[in-house]
């Protein structure tokens, strides 16, 4: 369930397991993977190693990370870069063939693997998307959202999907989730605003068990240009040597290249003041902008904006989700026969605040374990994955907005942004019970009523009333079929 990074690069590794992936709009579309702009990250430079990575990726976590979950993903980098090369991947490389290397926030050593300049996750949702094609194991169904995992004697047995030719029932003893994050859920977002934390809800319904929904990452730098979705400006760019300042020129904070939870506190207080933030590249990256970040130079060109010239206005959004779906390390939730992969499971690797360029790294790195784990114990086959039911008949259509939705994103942004307070959390609570049945409604409570447990700051969760980090720190998980949550040290 998802055609991007994670469940494409499951499905490839899956083979010639049949396996049929469902997205819920077309495929190549409607995925954070194609609009990832930062890279992959991953100990490949000389000077680097992969326990460097790791213990950045344990500091920027304050306190959540799993440090075997950790030392895993992180060792497994360099394979995962070596096998998306394989694949079809064009990354970037210096003249002598060797990868060229970007630095982001809170990374110590330069360890960013890029392709094709800012459009690293377009050029490996392309790579994945044509490899998925040439496999006769593979099919893949768009615009068929699954609506229901179906459970069996405490165990899955498929799926209910909405395809353009009505309702289906996909029975398997397998299902992954790689449905993505929640972004879609606030008001300003980076995120595809399909991004609603649909894989969330059809785990929880089922009775998987989630963990640390609260952790919402906020990206410092998105482009405000009264565009919805909010255009990313790239933390690389930082990296080159752009510095954030208010509308009189005065530093928003000493270290632009601090961890996101830190840069994007700070340039909240600034609005929060009556100041606007910008993003001053003119000096550094200067005239090298266009080659070093072609997207974005053409975003801000779009909104009458050059990056050469101009300060480029900026605000934090919505980006990244740190909780999800709680898993093992081969991926399995606490549902027999769900597994879940990328942004839409909790795996123990990004902590309370994701370190930058580990998100595409997890998708293909633990897409890749779910795979090996279900090859080893699945009874291989070989015969091909079903076709969709009336597959290439123009039976869809673009969906209406629903109310719900625009409605749940004012009262989620407004109650868990990026300062929060009991008061209005309990606010929001109590605006979105009404639409608990709503599915975008059910994430918005779960995100909220975790947030209002947490009473402390850590990470990408800041409370005002709590703004201190406990001296232990817990996962909170979801129980099962409720909104009761439980401390788990």
């Amino acid at each position: 369930m998802g055609a991007g990074l994670a469940g494409l690069t499951a499905a490839i590794d899956l083979a010639p397991l049949p396996c049929v992936v469902l997205s819920a709009g077309r495929v190549s579309t409607g995925t954070s993977t194609g609009w990832a702009q930062g890279g992959v990250a991953a100990a490949v430079g000389p000077d680097d190693d992969p326990s460097l990575h790791a213990a950045d990726t344990l500091a920027a976590g304050a306190g959540l990370c799993e440090p075997d979950v950790v030392a895993a993903i992180t060792a497994a980098a360099p394979g995962a870069i070596a096998w998306l090369a394989d694949q079809g991947a064009r990354f970037d490389r210096n003249p002598d063939g060797s990868l060229r290397l970007g630095l982001e926030g809170a990374h110590s050593r330069r360890r960013i693997v890029h392709a094709q300049g800012d459009g690293t996750g377009a050029e490996l949702l392309r790579t994945v998307v044509d490899r998925a094609r040439q496999l006769p194991s593979i099919a893949l169904w768009d615009h068929s959202p699954a609506r229901e995992v179906l459970v069996t004697d405490g165990r899955v047995s498929g799926v209910r999907v909405d395809t353009p030719d009505g309702p289906v029932e996909l029975l398997a003893e397998v299902v992954i989730l790689a449905t993505g994050g929640i972004g879609g859920l606030f008001s300003h977002t980076t995120n595809p605003l399909g991004s609603r934390g649909q894989g969330l809800a059809l785990a929880y319904r089922a009775g998987a068990r989630l963990r640390d929904v609260e952790m919402v990452q906020f990206h410092p730098t998105a482009l405000d240009v009264a565009v919805d979705p909010m255009p990313l400006v790239s933390e690389a760019v930082r990296g080159e040597g752009a510095i954030l300042v208010n509308e009189n020129g005065e530093w928003v904070l000493k270290n632009p290249l601090s961890a996101r939870d830190v840069v994007s506190r700070a340039a909240w207080a600034q609005l929060q003041a009556g100041h606007r933030v910008f993003l001053d590249a003119r000096t550094d990256p200067g005239p090298r902008f266009a080659e070093l970040f072609p997207s974005i130079h053409a975003t801000a060109l779009q909104a009458g904006l050059d990056p050469v010239r101009d300060l480029l206005p900026v605000r934090p959004a919505a980006h990244y989700h740190m909780g999800g779906v709680l898993v093992d390390a081969v991926g399995q939730s606490t549902l027999p026969g769900l597994f879940a992969a990328g942004e839409v499971a909790s795996t123990g690797l990004h902590g309370a605040n994701r370190l930058a360029s580990n998100s595409l790294l997890e998708a293909v790195v633990c897409g890749r374990e779910v795979a090996r784990h279900l090859r080893a114990t699945l009874e291989a086959g070989g015969s091909p994955a079903p076709t969709r039911p009336g597959a290439g008949q123009p039976a869809w259509s673009e969906p209406t907005p629903d109310p719900v939705v625009a409605l749940v994103r004012q009262i989620v942004s407004r109650a868990g942004g990026v300062l929060r307070t009991g008061a209005e959390l309990q606010a929001g609570l109590a605006a979105l019970e009404p639409h608990r049945d709503h599915e975008a409604g059910l994430v918005g409570q779960l995100v909220l009523t975790s947030a209002l447990r947490r009473e402390e700051s850590r990470g990408g969760h800041t409370r005002l009333d709590f703004p201190a980090p406990d001296e232990v720190a817990q996962h909170i998980e979801v129980a099962t079929d409720s909104l009761a949550l439980e401390s788990v040290r």
